[in-house]
């Protein structure tokens, strides 16, 4: 995607049925292309994920409703999402379009960690280490948090802007500028997003409060 990491997804085609529970892994290929696989890497260090998917699955076997993956970073990523005042749905959905959950994603063009800060964004968000997990995930929430509150709260241009830059956000008028990379990046981001919250608000015992 650009400055973000490209990936390449190689699923398994074997045994997809009987493994649709079974977690996912990921690592960085040749080419730092992230690849991520249903079947557990031979001779090669891979993280784990958890198949969305396996949610459905559950769901299906009557083992509650649909449910966003869940990663060992989840802790870190809503404790971001609380102290910044972000939705933690948006801040799963821009690490999971960003890096697919890869602490060690790296784009060719620099942008690096979870949620693919360029080396500039890093420092001044304060990311000294942008593949330490929290590190990486603090100074991508402060920096979101920061577009929110200049562009207003809309969310396509503040993805936009996350994606591109400022500065090509400001050359177009402070519009989503017409790049097919831009706009297929802020249409996945929020599609993920709704698909976190319909997943949370199905999860959410009844009578529950909304906790966006």
């Amino acid at each position: 995607m650009g400055r973000h990491a490209r990936f390449a997804v190689a699923w398994s085609i074997a045994g997809v049925a009987s493994t649709a529970c079974a977690d996912v892994y990921t690592y960085v290929g040749s080419d730092n292309v992230v690849v991520l696989t249903n079947s557990r890497p031979q001779n090669q260090q891979a993280e784990v994920l958890v198949a969305e998917r396996a949610a459905a699955v559950r769901a299906s076997a009557g083992q509650g409703g649909p449910s966003r993956p869940r990663s060992r970073y989840d802790g870190i990523i809503d404790s971001a999402a609380q102290a910044f005042g972000l939705d933690g749905a948006l801040l799963h959905a821009v690490i999971a379009v960003e890096s697919g959950y890869n602490v060690q994603a790296r784009s060719s063009r620099g942008a690096s960690g979870l949620m693919q800060l360029m080396p500039d964004t890093a420092r001044v968000f304060g990311t000294a280490d942008v593949f330490d997990p929290a590190q990486n995930v603090n100074g991508g929430a402060r920096y979101l948090r920061y577009l929110l509150d200049k562009y207003d709260n809309q969310l396509d241009i503040v993805l936009a802007a996350y994606n591109a830059g400022e500065k090509a956000l400001l050359k177009y008028g402070r519009k989503v500028p017409p790049f097919k990379e831009t706009l297929r990046y802020v249409e996945q981001v929020q599609s993920r997003y709704r698909s976190n919250r319909d997943a949370r608000d199905a999860d959410a015992p009844a009578g529950a409060s909304d906790r966006r």
